[in-house]
């Protein structure tokens, strides 16, 4: 990266202007690099003269001019830095010979072969997957995909609660609540038959000891009833991941809740447990009997009981493991820290599942594992790192990552759409999949397309269906991850702004023009000498330079809508550039200039684009 390697030739500058002041860089001192807002100062700029005046007792001034006699001893950082300025208070102001930094290699930071899991998408298998799971599917798939970009070797799992209220309360309906209602697929006939069930409980009490019935026996795995919710898990998650399939979505490995129970991993974990201070067996008060883990809650701490229990039962007073004891026996598992294993057998495709029969295989034993869950399981998975932590595992704990997200709620517009009531004039509608309240993925799809195809001129290159997919893909990635996505129809399948229409757009544009220059004999190559910049230019090169910077940061930050903010500046860039700078009409070295910027603008968007499990169009 440009930015590590200016760092350390600043830092071996910064060494030996601390040695003649007699003493060491003091470790205090951050060196630290920025872009300048104003491309007039510089391509990157540095305070740390400011910073080492009070250490070395001397005017910044004085220290900048320092450091700047030490690089200009620096061959190689006189060749890629074409002049260094001192500004007052004490900034260091560097420009970029673009030329030479146009023949370097720069390599992201070595990950030690490390090995990462990340879960992610985990949707109840009990109807069609709505727009919220797709937030989470599509923030674990970018994940994986930069972590890979990164360097690290990385498995995608995807866990299945077949043991779940969900899966019971459909089944519930299927054997108990008539619907004659016509339905394409399955997983909708579900969605419906689960809501009506809901809806059931609050009139029909005996089905709510149906719905006990249907949990025993899918937690006992051998009844009518097990066989029966598993027949409806599997042909769910069939279905959700033919739709994860079309967003470009892939799993390693579907875990499947079941097979912890029935492999004995909690036992593993029980034993291990046991052994430690904070996991005890309540003997009074109303958790008498239960299994439970404290909380390391600090002194001051201000979090309500009602949010935070200061106890976190793990196995109920009559036997019952609850979901967390599952998670952290799960987690014990991923990082290979019990010594039971399941068995493994293909699912679909490429894709291997954990079950009854199978073979031995090579899934998990992470190094760092890496949970996307909305922010509403920050509890449960604090308690799993807690446990980690608790049985002598720091290392695991401080490598477990929950990437928390905001949930995605209905705009009004959209709201009115699905039937809700919205004259109380709230500015979002929660979905809620017991109210039958939702926009299922699917039906997206099928809405975007249409918007796509009435508003496109040229049909050629991609269809609509894929232009909406990967629009609705780039919607749900470039906010900020703590953001409630507040989805709007009319919002999301805008085609100009922040959107996926316009990345995609200024690469078929990028790529056009390539093969213009291309017929007309020619083919972008790095000029011998760069011509005079114009700023439009400058600026594009600029912000290209920062790639793996960004690449580097995203993977550090667990941050995918970095990479939609970095692609969305750059295709504004080489849209400025593309205005501002005749391209084909130019000749000589400004002509061969401007097509290798072209050239390398493309293949920087779209290093971005696969980051973003996004397509590559030839045409729009």
């Amino acid at each position: 990266m440009l930015s590590q390697w200016i760092i350390r030739e600043l830092e071996q500058a910064l060494d030996q202007v601390c040695l003649a002041a007699g003493t060491a860089r003091p470790e205090s001192v951050i060196t630290r690099i920025e872009q300048p807002a104003n491309i007039e100062h510089g391509d990157y700029s540095t305070n740390i003269a400011m910073q080492l005046a009070k250490h070395l007792r001397q005017a910044p001034l004085h220290i900048a001019e320092a450091i700047k006699n030490e690089l200009n001893k620096h061959d190689a950082f006189k060749h890629v830095i074409h002049t260094i300025d001192i500004a007052a208070p004490g900034f260091i102001n560097l420009r970029i010979n673009w030329r030479a930094w146009a023949d370097m290699t720069f390599a992201l930071p070595a990950t030690a072969d490390e090995k990462v899991v990340i879960e992610h998408t985990s949707i109840n298998p009990n109807k069609s997957a709505h727009i919220g799971h797709l937030r989470n599917a599509c923030i674990g798939d970018t994940l994986v995909r930069l972590m890979k970009k990164a360097g690290y070797r990385v498995e995608a799992h995807n866990y299945i609660d077949d043991l779940g209220n969900q899966l019971a309360d459909t089944v519930v309906g299927l054997l108990h609540t008539p619907l004659a209602k016509a339905h394409s697929r399955f997983g909708d006939y579900c969605w419906d038959i689960y809501s009506l069930t809901n809806k059931a409980y609050d009139t029909t009490p005996e089905l709510a000891q149906k719905r006990t019935e249907v949990l025993h026996e899918l937690e006992e795995g051998n009844g009518n009833l097990a066989w029966m919710g598993l027949l409806v898990a599997e042909r769910i998650v069939k279905e959700h991941l033919e739709e994860m399939k079309q967003f470009g979505i892939h799993y390693d490995l579907l875990v499947w809740e079941s097979s912890i129970v029935r492999e004995g991993f909690w036992s593993s974990a029980f034993e291990q447990l046991k052994r430690t201070p904070n996991f005890y067996q309540e003997q009074t008060g109303k958790l008498a009997g239960c299994w439970v883990l404290k909380q390391e809650v600090e002194a001051n701490s201000e979090s309500p009981e009602s949010e935070f229990s200061a106890e976190k039962v793990l196995v109920r007073s009559n036997g019952i493991l609850t979901y967390t004891a599952k998670d952290i026996a799960y987690h014990l598992w991923k990082f290979g820290l019990i010594n039971k294993d399941f068995m493994y057998q293909k699912f679909t495709g490429d894709v291997w599942s954990t079950g009854r029969h199978g073979n031995p295989h090579s899934f998990g034993k992470a190094d760092i594992v890496i949970n996307v869950i909305d922010y509403r399981q920050q509890y449960p998975q604090a308690m799993v790192k807690q446990a980690l932590e608790s049985l002598g595992y720091a290392e695991q704990a401080e490598k477990l990552h929950h990437v928390s997200y905001g949930v995605v709620s209905l705009s009004p517009s959209a709201a009115a759409d699905l039937g809700i009531d919205v004259s109380d004039g709230k500015s979002s509608y929660a979905m809620s999949g017991r109210q039958g309240v939702g926009i299922k993925i699917a039906h997206l799809i099928d809405q975007m397309e249409q918007v796509i195809e009435t508003s496109r001129s040229d049909k050629n290159g991609l269809s609509s269906r894929e232009i909406a997919i990967a629009s609705i893909r780039y919607y749900l990635l470039r906010f900020a991850l703590q953001t409630e996505v507040v989805f709007d129809m009319k919002q999301a399948s805008e085609i100009s702004g922040n959107t996926g229409v316009y990345l995609l757009y200024s690469y078929a544009r990028s790529l056009s023009v390539l093969n213009k220059a291309h017929q007309s004999g020619f083919p972008p190559a790095l000029p011998e000498t760069f011509p005079k910049l114009e700023q439009a230019e400058h600026a594009l090169l600029r912000h290209m330079s920062t790639w793996q910077d960004t690449l580097h940061t995203a993977s550090r930050e667990l941050a995918p809508n970095m990479i939609c903010n970095y692609a969305y500046e750059l295709a504004s860039l080489f849209n400025n550039f593309y205005a501002a700078c005749p391209i084909l009409k130019a000749d000589g070295d400004v002509l061969q200039l401007r097509l290798w910027l072209t050239a390398r603008f493309k293949d920087t968007l779209a290093e971005a684009l696969d980051v973003l499990g996004m397509p590559t169009p030839s045409r729009m």
